[in-house]
């Protein structure tokens, strides 16, 4: 498994003809209270180097109109990205990546629709074989913000006294947790666009092993500067599941905000080497 630091974006494009490679579909999942919006600058990116993109709102999540208090399980959450994956056509296959809570969304995918998956690429993210099933996987994938003290506003939609429905990080948080190299002027956009997020949802989020699952090629982005997922959880969870290349970026948890350029030139370089190897 090679590990790569971040450096200068590559001036690469991917696109068909001439001997290169074809142009990809890249679908980019978003963490948790985030939504298809937090990946504004890597889609204008791979869009203007002829790529196709999707980005999806996640239940209750972006633009979703569901209430995230009334989302229980894990595959009621995750259903936009799953439906969208079984209704591939057959032999299509798409660049999967997933910010923090989202490696949970490609985990999920993983075991369900292999064959649909060219490359998995995780950014910051839960990297869990099997989800949350163990206290191992909640000490390495549960962020572990209890440094900056009491930073959770949790939502009981089931009345008080009954456990969270929903959880969000406090305004005055929001920007050393997520965004603490990124620009005020993308902070200040997301301090607006945040929505709780369905906490039950998440505990719940087991998965078991499918067929073919073990054949998906996975790349991991660490992120040196990261305030949610710390260092020592990152490196945990790649050497429990250990993905074919680890890529080391000098960033926050946010690097769709805080280096895009260098995000882009890592995601084609991770889409790129799958093509190379396949």
């Amino acid at each position: 498994m090679a590990e790569t630091k971040s450096r200068r974006p590559c001036n690469w494009n991917i696109v068909g003809g001439g001997g290169q490679h074809d142009s990809l579909h890249f679908v980019l999942v978003h963490g948790a209270s985030h939504g298809g919006w937090c990946w504004y600058k890597i889609r204008t990116l791979l869009q203007t180097s002829g790529h196709k993109v999707t980005c999806f709102d996640l239940k209750g999540s972006g633009i979703d109109p569901s209430d995230p208090n009334t989302i229980f399980t894990f595959q009621h959450y995750n259903e936009p990205l799953t439906t969208f994956i079984s209704s591939l056509p057959p032999n299509q296959k798409v660049v999967l990546v997933g910010h923090s809570a989202g490696g949970l969304s490609l985990t999920d995918v993983i075991h369900k629709f292999p064959e649909k998956i060219h490359v998995a690429v995780y950014v910051a993210a839960n990297m869990l074989k099997n989800g949350f099933s163990t206290n191992e996987d909640r000490k390495d994938g549960e962020p572990d913000t209890s440094e900056y003290g009491d930073v959770s506003e949790f939502i009981h939609g089931l009345g008080p006294d009954q456990p969270p429905t929903s959880v969000i990080v406090k305004p005055n948080f929001q920007r050393i947790i997520f965004y603490n190299t990124s620009p005020t002027k993308d902070s200040t956009l997301a301090s607006m666009l945040l929505r709780p997020a369905p906490v039950r949802a998440f505990q719940g989020a087991r998965f078991v092993d499918g067929p073919g699952y073990d054949t998906v090629r996975r790349v991991y982005i660490k992120t040196l500067q990261d305030h949610v997922i710390m260092q020592e959880q990152q490196d945990a969870m790649i050497r429990r599941w250990p993905p074919s290349q680890v890529f080391v970026s000098d960033t926050d948890h946010s690097p769709f905000f805080s280096n895009p350029d260098l995000l882009f030139a890592l995601l084609l370089e991770a889409a790129g080497a799958s093509s190379r190897e396949t």
